[in-house]
């Protein structure tokens, strides 16, 4: 029973952890520049961030399936370079939490950089700063509250990931089973002890994203 509770747990944590690290820096970037930039296809690149979103997440685990395949555009490259595909790997399942989640660190830190005083930048900028020393000493400190708010919630959007993560990485025990797939494995063999404690579980781990989310919301509100 133990080694059934603790091996998901640990791949989850592992697999939210590495994925929201992809999120912070991918969705700060593309945050900053949907907030402060204007470009032909705005916002048809802001649809295509969104899609995950609106999307079933079996239709996403298919297109994410079709990529890296190994006759896929992302797919193939990999297998070129270390000869083996990464479908059914924990980093397959790395890859579908980064996707499902990167809309909501977008939203929200998109939301709290265009709250930040455009004259407090303008001023920086006649300082003699440059656009990269604003944006790191200036914008995203004023935007600090809406980014980590993102981010959390970005943590806790894989932590409970399935559907997408069933189509690339599979439920293998022992490699792929994350705590939503065991759930949902443990519930198809009639092993409801089991399922209930894993629900338990990852029902804890989701309050503590959203009580560290308000907190520290709270301790940063301006």
């Amino acid at each position: 029973m133990l080694e059934s509770v603790w091996f998901p747990l640990i791949l989850t944590l592992r697999v939210s952890i590495v994925s929201t690290l992809f999120v912070l820096l991918m969705g700060i970037l593309i945050a900053y520049v949907f907030a402060r930039k204007d470009f032909a296809g705005k916002r048809f690149a802001e649809a295509m961030v969104t899609m995950p979103l609106v999307l079933p997440p079996t239709v996403t685990g298919y297109l994410l399936v079709i990529l890296l395949a190994k006759n896929g555009i992302i797919g193939s490259y990999i297998s070129g370079i270390t000869s083996e595909g990464i479908l059914f790997t924990w980093q397959a399942a790395v890859i579908a939490a980064f996707v499902v989640s990167l809309p909501l660190m977008v939203k929200t830190a998109t939301a709290a950089i265009e709250t930040v005083d455009r004259e407090l930048e303008y001023a920086a900028y006649t300082l003699g700063r440059s656009e990269l020393e604003t944006v790191l000493f200036i914008t995203l400190p004023l935007a600090k509250k809406g980014i980590l708010a993102g981010c959390v919630l970005s943590f806790a959007r894989a932590v409970g990931e399935f559907g997408a993560t069933l189509m690339v990485a599979g439920n293998v025990p022992g490699k792929t089973n994350t705590m939503s797939l065991s759930i949902y494995g443990a519930f198809q063999t009639g092993n409801n002890e089991l399922a209930n404690l894993l629900v338990i579980i990852l029902i804890i781990v989701s309050l503590l994203s959203i009580g560290i989310t308000s907190s520290l919301v709270d301790k940063w509100k301006v």
